[in-house]
């Protein structure tokens, strides 16, 4: 029995709209139909969406004649035309995976749900690397614990907060126009913020699950980028300010006012790290209208919504608004201290103050911002020297005996290479030597690509520190060839992020060269 309406929003997307739209008319029967809100396309939309529109009667085209310069107005478009009880959003270049109405449906009916939240997927193309989007609420293996609940409103799990998307949950339609929930009108971005924000303060009767339920296709190399990829833009960290904003103030007018804290303090941890990381890479006019808007923005939140986010985000909103903090220092050096605290996960560099900062008692060891780098000597074998810088005293308290380092390959389905090695009191730290075989990095045929990351480990105790190893002051990125004694020739790059993380290349054979090369060709291109 048809049950569900599908709003598919579109502009000049003639190349995915129809793999859209036939993800959802694929959920089956009950599909009652398939709204197809074109934004004002200028491409050939409406010649690739005709053929649908003939063959299947659930397809129903609704243009617009003029472009509203966002997704809210046509998403509202939808939510007024939907005829059937339960509504999903859809963008036209994603798509549903199959049995994502099967997985929502029942248990919104069940449960007479408002609304049914399931897994999003993000999903890398070309490569297609999948990650779970927010995967504290929906995935299980990465310790959540709320699918299966049923809840009324999300005043016990602020934590919900984090999932910003629109896309991934059925909503029941007679209670978005009940409660007159709808997008930001016109040109606003990150309209999908305040939306959700307006569903979460509406208090509706919510029910998770952790089956996946939505694909978002994530295209780097699209010639037009989604919002939530031009980054390099300042207008793009405007825009999501006034959408965070939009989010507190809603909360806020609806008496939330623990969750317009907690709001704040998600910004703190998430939304201000994302765009720090990439400052380095930014122009010194970027840095300083980012700096500026920032630290008005930040300098305004509650005591409470500060508190409530992570230490190093304290530190950092400490940074931005401090007494004649009214712009960094030129270039990356005003920033490379808020970068590295950015880091995933946080670390506070030297040099160090001569007093520890209050908020360090806080942290177990777990959770200690520390900082170990490395210098790196390529050849047959790869040796990595090492580093652990004390941090006020606490590494000392604790007798640190060894460090595990882990090179685990992006994207790739091999485990992680792990090497330990003990540590050696040197002056202010402790030191350590790794050594492997180059050859063991190499992948027949294709570039690997190798995140360094660590473990601090202790005498007597079962606790550790994980850390991100950072390239040593000094350390320059470099290329190289290693010839390896079976002739087979590799080539190694010490990578060094913007942020100052270590990665290593490693290309094996004529087929990784060209990839290698070919990279190195698309990005002088521009590509």
């Amino acid at each position: 029995m048809a049950r569900v309406s599908v709003v598919v929003i579109t502009y000049n997307d003639a190349e995915h709209v129809t793999a859209a739209v036939a993800s959802a008319l694929a959920q089956g029967d009950a599909i009652g139909e398939v709204i197809v809100v074109d934004d004002c396309s200028t491409d050939d939309t409406a010649h690739v969406l005709a053929p649908l529109l003939a063959d299947d009667p659930r397809v129903r085209l609704l243009p617009r004649i003029t472009n509203s310069g966002g997704c809210g107005t046509p998403r509202n478009d939808g939510i007024g035309a939907a005829a059937f009880p339960y509504l999903l959003f859809l963008d036209s270049d994603d798509i549903m995976p199959p049995g994502t109405v099967d997985a929502l449906l029942p248990l919104a009916e069940q449960h007479r749900a408002d609304v049914v939240a399931g897994k999003a997927v993000r999903r890398e193309l070309p490569g297609g690397r999948e990650t779970v989007w927010a995967p504290e609420i929906y995935d299980k293996a990465a310790g959540a614990t709320l699918p299966g609940s049923v809840l009324q409103g999300i005043a016990e799990h602020p934590e919900l907060l984090w999932d910003t998307l629109s896309v991934n949950k059925l909503y029941r339609t007679a209670f978005l126009r009940e409660r007159q929930l709808t997008f930001p009108d016109g040109a606003f971005h990150y309209e999908d913020f305040v939306f959700v924000a307006r569903l979460w303060a509406a208090r509706p009767r919510i029910v998770l699950t952790d089956a996946p339920v939505y694909i978002w296709n994530v295209r780097r190399q699209a010639v037009r980028l989604s919002i939530s990829l031009r980054r390099a833009d300042i207008s793009n960290w405007r825009h999501r300010v006034a959408a965070h904003r939009g989010v507190v103030d809603t909360l806020q007018d609806a008496g939330a006012y623990s969750l317009a804290e907690a709001a704040q303090a998600k910004f703190l941890d998430y939304d201000l790290p994302m765009y720090i990381r990439e400052l380095p890479q930014r122009s010194a006019a970027y840095v300083s209208q980012w700096w500026r808007a920032t630290r008005d923005y930040v300098g305004g939140f509650d005591r409470e919504g500060v508190a409530l986010a992570s230490v190093p985000a304290r530190w950092t909103v400490r940074a931005l608004t401090a007494p004649g903090a009214d712009q960094p220092e030129p270039g990356v050096a005003g920033i490379g201290r808020l970068v590295e605290l950015a880091a995933r996960p946080p670390r506070l560099i030297p040099p160090y103050g001569t007093v520890a900062p209050p908020e360090l008692a806080e942290l177990g060891t777990s959770r200690l911002p520390v900082t170990v780098d490395a210098r790196v000597h390529t050849g047959t074998h790869t040796r990595l020297d090492l580093r652990v810088h004390e941090l006020y005293g606490r590494l000392g308290a604790l007798h640190p005996v060894a460090l595990r380092v882990e090179l685990t390959e992006r994207g790739g389905p091999t485990p992680a290479i792990a090497v330990e090695a003990p540590l050696v009191r040197e002056g202010d730290g402790w030191t350590a030597a790794l050594r492997l075989n180059t050859g063991d990095l190499a992948r027949s045929g294709r570039l690997a690509i190798w995140h360094v990351r660590a473990e601090i480990r202790y005498a007597g105790t079962d606790e550790r520190t994980p850390v991100e190893v950072r390239a040593a002051d000094g350390q320059e990125a470099r290329r190289g060839a290693v010839v390896r004694p079976t002739g087979q020739v590799l080539l190694v790059q010490t990578h060094i992020t913007t942020g100052r993380a270590l990665i290593l290349r490693v290309a094996d054979g004529v087929q990784g060269a060209r990839r290698v090369a070919g990279g190195r060709l698309r990005r002088m291109l521009g590509h």
